[in-house]
């Protein structure tokens, strides 16, 4: 059998065609695959921001009409660039799993310091979703005072935009979507390494942070490749069924309807991102309409059978704790030798686990456990790559196209170490101040220390309901409790509250 694939002609596009077609022959090694590349109107027109382009499938429309009319067998789409509109005659039925849908901050190393100096920045970026959500995220991220943030609108391929960027030096960095970079550094085939080494090369003379799916959520579809046939191809759908992911296919269709009950397109400044973990589906919203609507929201649905419903919670019963009244930890320093550091990429679990007087070098990376650790680490100066958004440790960087020869190692406190981990502080706690608690029976824990402490002075309270964040701290306390109906995982704090105080 012989199969025609169709798709752009920059080196991402025929990437992702190609990556099709190898899992295709995989399936079935006697299929016979050709490809078509070409521009569409979108790469013919480098000039205008997309927003001011038509909406409907200006890098899609012309590939469309040839499926249609039956010159080619399937088109490969990155997904973001369909309309959300459904197009006659032709379906999207298959995908394969999803890249990381995150977008990518670059800035050039030789600029920055310059922007530290002056508190002015320019970025490449043509997008109104990011320049809506970044304008105020950037300034708190960014390791130095941002006094004035502008974007400047650039097209083209990614290595296009970076010769652009490059070329420019009043522009200081770029947005791209993460995806684009480790599919284009990733895929091993002869006819692009030259592109790769140019890219490899390009990304060493930039510091660079992945940008957060909570304040950022990414455009819908982003990261996922969408397969079209003509709907009238029951045997290419069959075909595809061997290769389609189905978890890519719901979380992308999802983001796509939401898109669409607020309008739709690229032009809209509105980034919605679903995700898919073992305790349920996460979904971030974050924008503006076109009719000045506010949009900023974080749910978690579990599924089926991970949901246990809580009786109704008396508000004497909720224990809504201060941090007075979890003042009764004690911090002490712990010695260890710095130079460790020095040869080692940074986990940071809390800021307050790097110490003061260090700042890591460029040669460093450093991750950390959310946003608000993020937030403090750049107040000190210092540049963070990227957080597990308050997801916990099982989150996947996702950098192995960014890495360095570096090992990385956890910043933690002493009772906190585990494997690849350091202490550098620990914890002692004051039993005279550990609150006494005999009628609550609601409480929400951001870590395993402050359950330890309360239930070891009130053994009642593990007869309770339980809440938490995702990831080790779900993970120890629920070792403690009997009946595990009685802890449930929540995002943060407020959707906690929200949930026992009705």
């Amino acid at each position: 059998m012989a199969l025609k694939i169709a798709s752009r002609q920059s080196d991402l596009a025929r990437i992702q065609a190609l990556t099709v077609g190898a899992e295709l022959q995989k399936k079935d090694s006697s299929l016979e695959v050709k490809y078509h590349f070409r521009e569409s109107l979108g790469d013919q027109n480098l000039d205008d921001p997309l927003w001011k382009m038509p909406e409907q499938g200006v890098f899609t429309q012309d590939f469309y009409e040839d499926l249609v009319s039956g010159q080619h067998d399937m088109i490969v789409h990155s997904w973001k660039d369909l309309p959300v509109e459904e197009r006659a005659h032709t379906e999207i039925v298959a995908t394969l799993p999803r890249e990381d849908m995150r977008d990518l901050l670059v800035i050039k190393k030789e600029v920055w310091q310059e922007v530290q100096k002056t508190g002015v920045i320019k970025i490449y970026s043509s997008s109104p979703r990011r320049i809506y959500n970044l304008s105020s995220l950037l300034p708190k991220i960014l390791p130095t005072s941002i006094k004035d943030i502008s974007f400047e609108s650039v097209r083209g391929n990614v290595p296009t935009r970076f010769k652009k960027m490059f070329a420019d030096p009043t522009v200081a960095g770029m947005i791209v979507a993460k995806a684009g970079i480790d599919r284009l550094l990733g895929f091993k085939n002869a006819e692009f390494e030259e592109m790769q080494e140019k890219l490899r090369g390009d990304l060493q003379k930039l510091n660079w942070m992945v940008l957060p799916l909570s304040e950022n959520p990414c455009a819908a579809a982003q990261g996922a490749l969408a397969i079209e046939i003509r709907s009238d191809r029951d045997d290419l759908r069959e075909q595809l069924k061997k290769i389609h992911c189905e978890a890519t296919f719901q979380a992308v269709i999802k983001e796509r309807k939401i898109l669409s009950s607020y309008g739709g397109g690229c032009h809209q400044k509105i980034g919605v991102s679903v995700l898919n973990r073992s305790y349920g589906e996460l979904t971030f919203l974050k924008g503006l309409t076109d009719e000045g609507q506010v949009l900023d929201s974080q749910s978690l649905a579990p599924y089926s059978e991970n949901e246990s419903v809580w009786p109704q919670a008396g508000k004497e019963e909720v224990f809504l704790p201060s941090d007075e009244e979890f003042s009764f930890f004690s911090r002490e320093e712990v010695s260890f030798n710095q130079e460790q550091l020095k040869r080692q990429n940074l986990w940071v679990a809390r800021a307050n686990a790097l110490p003061r007087d260090y700042l890591p070098s460029q040669e460093q990376l450093v991750w950390c456990s959310g946003l608000k650790t993020w937030q403090k680490l750049a107040s000190r100066g210092v540049w963070v790559n990227g957080c597990a958004e308050s997801l916990g440790e099982k989150e996947k960087e996702q950098i192995s196209e960014f890495e360095n020869q570096k090992k990385w190692v956890k910043l933690t406190h002493a009772s906190g170490v585990g494997d690849d981990s350091l202490s550098t502080y620990k914890l002692n706690v004051s039993e005279d101040k550990v609150p006494v608690l005999k009628d609550k029976r609601f409480f929400y824990w951001s870590s395993f220390s402050q359950f330890k402490a309360i239930t070891n002075k009130n053994p009642s309270v593990l007869e309770g309901y339980h809440g938490c964040g995702p990831g080790n701290t779900y993970d120890l306390i629920s070792r403690e409790i009997k009946d595990k109906k009685r802890i449930n995982i929540f995002l943060n704090y407020e959707a906690w509250k929200k949930e026992v105080i009705r």
